[in-house]
């Protein structure tokens, strides 16, 4: 447990206050704040509204503790509770809202945590204990903020296509050739091979993220993480197949968070069952990259992806790109392809299953392993584009486009013949 807070040590203010519905959760936060060396007369009955009209008239502590439990438009309130707070104050809700999108919007909106009721006497000793550090840790020079974070999600069309080559690969090109500071974050629970890629063990950090999404702040990053150099950390997991993942996303949510405090550049494997269950993932990711093959199945996935994310993740930049691209024999040219899609292939990949081999040996990312080949030169090149995302301006909308069952139904046509299929040369 960390030090006891003297009243007043820091800005002058109260150490802490809290405004609490329920006398239950009232007589327990005050055994707690005492324990800290808090006092204890500074938890009062009330929820939010009352917290808004007591500092209205009263400076504001550094820790304020407030309950959501009787607010009908949360959100709302808490814009109102900013007007009266003073600049600096660390502000923890606690509600029985069970809601992974309540929890983000009121992140966005400047608190520190939200606790969902009921909890214990330890998770509110450790939630208090974080914003106490938090309270306490130096601040960072604005001018070191002016550089935006970039954040990149590789999502595979099929399994097999080679979007966590490409994501492993990417990362490690974006902290060796580039040198900002990266995170490569697996999401694929329990097959991702992320650590597998790169020749490390995976850890508990991303399974205790997911159980235990309170405990996320700058210092379990720290110490979650594994280090693949010294500018590329990785977060991935290797969990008991027969170990279901429960969770509502908020652990993602808060991994994002504290990644984008906590280095320049974030590449994300993202299988693309994710989706379904956590659409909330793009929501702040700067590039999309879908990865893909000439083959009937993709086709059709790219279009689902790609129209998911013009509804979902609108201000993402999306790249296509098709990996493990032969010379000869494809199921679908590039053209027909395209054609398919409504919309270019950013990025032609080859395939070089030597230089994959070779890499697997090796326990290297791909493009490190084959750093002269022509697929990696590719890779390269996808990794000057993430890096100027911030500056490609917005296109325009594209034409509009016909519905998927048109386009599924037009598949057959897309296959070449016998004869096409000895004529067909990849772009």
């Amino acid at each position: 447990m960390n030090a006891p807070w003297k009243p007043g040590a820091i800005n002058g203010r109260d150490p802490f206050a809290a405004f609490i519905c329920d006398d239950d959760t009232l007589d327990m936060l005050r055994v707690v704040v005492e324990d800290m060396g808090w006092p204890a007369d500074k938890c009062h009955k009330g929820g939010l509204r009352n917290a808004v009209q007591t500092l209205s008239v009263s400076a504001s502590p550094n820790i304020l503790l407030v309950d959501l439990s009787e607010s009908g438009d949360p959100l709302n309130d808490i814009n109102s509770l900013a007007e009266v707070c003073e600049p600096g104050t660390i502000v923890i809700a606690m509600g029985q809202v069970n809601d992974v999108r309540l929890y983000r919007d009121l992140i966005v909106s400047g608190l520190q945590d939200y606790l969902l009721k009921p909890f214990s006497p330890d998770q509110l000793r450790e939630v208090l204990s974080q914003a106490q550090t938090a309270l306490n840790a130096p601040k960072h020079d604005e001018s070191t903020s002016d550089k935006p974070h970039i954040s990149t999600a590789v999502i595979g069309t099929r399994g097999g296509v080679g979007a966590s080559t490409i994501a492993t690969s990417l990362a490690w090109l974006l902290s060796n050739e580039k040198e900002p500071i990266t995170a490569l974050l697996d999401l694929d629970v329990h097959f991702g091979t992320g650590a597998l890629t790169l020749d490390l063990e995976p850890g508990r950090g991303l399974t205790d993220a997911i159980d235990n999404p309170s405990r996320i702040d700058g210092l379990f990053i720290e110490r979650a993480m594994i280090k693949a150099n010294d500018k590329l950390s990785l977060l991935s997991a290797e969990a008991p197949i027969n170990a279901p993942m429960m969770t509502d996303g908020t652990a993602f949510f808060q991994l994002q968070e504290e990644f984008r405090a906590s280095f320049d550049c974030t590449v994300i494997d993202l299988p693309r069952d994710m989706l379904i269950n956590y659409p909330h993932l793009l929501g702040d990711v700067n590039a999309t990259i879908i990865v893909t093959e000439l083959t009937l199945a993709s086709a059709r996935d790219a279009i689902r992806l790609l129209s998911w994310l013009k509804s979902h993740a609108a201000q993402s930049q999306v790249f296509v790109v098709a990996n493990k691209v032969q010379s000869s024999n494809l199921e679908i040219s590039r053209q027909d392809f395209e054609s398919s899609i409504e919309r270019k292939i950013d990025i032609m990949i080859p395939s070089d299953p030597k230089t994959g081999a070779h890499a697997a040996k090796l326990g290297q990312a791909f493009v490190e392993a084959g750093k002269a080949s022509k697929a990696s030169a590719k890779i390269l090149e996808l990794s000057n584009l993430i890096l100027g995302v911030a500056d490609i301006e917005d296109e325009g909308d594209p034409k509009e486009k016909q519905s998927l069952m048109s386009k599924i139904g037009s598949f057959k046509s897309m296959l070449p013949s016998k004869k096409a299929k000895k004529e067909a040369v990849g772009s």
